[in-house]
């Protein structure tokens, strides 16, 4: 198996990809093989000398830049490590692509390259996270701010898809994020989507906010604003509430002895919902692997996202969507 790697993409490229790749490389149990894909000098300087076979370097001499239009990336940086290691995944030459970098470009370039799964309207970003019981797939997290019903409800079927891969669990129960319980709530995308939703078996009806943790939906769909919205505060809240606990520690030696013994309980939590700890998101609908990952992602993250990757392609999470999307598509035709 055979992953591209963006190495010029993210806030702390090329340090955080080259030894996320590393990581990925010493700790699989299975035989890797990483293309790094960017300016070579830099990717051997953070290598340090270390001679791994089953990495390959490709120099690339562009990079793209969050500046750079998405949509243009493609025609203007064709020699940029972004669209080579998308270009290398339509091509044969990898099994997948992860990248911390550029989103739009990224979107942008895999459809133009690889193009959609046969059926699929809209591709969509699904991010996993964790609950006390079973985590959720939240969908779509950014690919789509401008969405219609139809879209969201291609979303809720590729969405389980990947959720199945995740936690082993068919058939997921569907929520339709909402401000309020009855069908007729929220805008006009949200009641038109509630009335298709609910012709799948596995619907649960509207979210609201506060239930999102708790209610017994798997699967979380909503539009791109609303998702990516939701993404970013859940992504903050952890860092927010450690300095508000560590700030409160420093008031009072009392509080720092507590601290102590409350430590293992902290670092657990903090784990459990660090989004390091889980990688990347796929783009689904796209007709190959591509992870996503957060432009501020450590090496812990890219090693997470090379893993997700692994897993989507031996799982073939692409095959199980087109035969998904297939059979839903036949079904309504009727």
């Amino acid at each position: 198996m055979k992953f591209a790697l963006d190495v010029m993409g993210g806030d702390f490229a090329p340090h955080a990809v080259v030894q996320g790749a590393l990581d990925a490389i010493d700790k699989s149990s299975k035989p890797l093989s990483l293309i790094l894909l960017g300016d070579e000098t830099a990717i051997r300087t953070e290598m340090a000398g270390r001679e791994v076979e089953t990495i390959e370097i490709v120099h690339t001499d562009e990079v793209v830049n969050m500046e750079d239009k998405g949509s243009k990336v493609l025609k203007m940086k064709p020699n940029s490590s972004l669209v080579r290691g998308i270009q290398m995944v339509k091509n044969g030459q990898a099994d997948g692509f992860i990248s911390a970098g550029h989103t739009g470009a990224i979107l942008s370039t895999t459809l133009l390259s690889l193009g959609r799964i046969p059926g699929v309207r809209r591709p969509a970003l699904a991010a996993y996270f964790p609950t006390e019981k079973r985590g959720k797939v939240l969908c779509d997290v950014g690919a789509n701010p401008d969405a219609k019903p139809e879209h969201l409800v291609q979303f809720a079927l590729m969405a389980s898809h990947y959720y199945d891969h995740v936690e082993g669990f068919a058939a997921p129960k569907i929520g339709l994020i909402n401000i309020g319980e009855e069908p007729n709530k929220g805008s006009d995308l949200y009641v038109e989507t509630h009335k298709l939703l609910s012709e799948i078996p596995n619907f649960v009806g509207n979210i609201e906010g506060r239930h999102l943790l708790t209610s017994e939906a798997d699967v979380l769909i909503c539009d791109g604003f609303v998702g990516n919205t939701l993404l970013k505060f859940a992504e903050s809240w952890i860092t927010f509430f450690s300095d508000e606990i560590k700030d409160k520690v420093n008031e009072k030696l009392s509080y720092k002895i507590g601290a102590e013994l409350m430590k293992p309980i902290f670092d657990d939590l903090k784990a459990k919902y660090d989004y390091e700890e889980h990688g990347g998101s796929p783009l689904l609908g796209v007709n190959g692997v591509c992870i996503i990952a957060h432009g501020s992602s450590n090496a812990k993250a890219i090693k997470n996202s090379i893993s997700l990757a692994k897993k989507c392609v031996d799982e073939k999470l692409i095959t199980d969507i087109q035969i998904g999307l297939t059979d839903h598509l036949e079904n309504n035709s009727h």
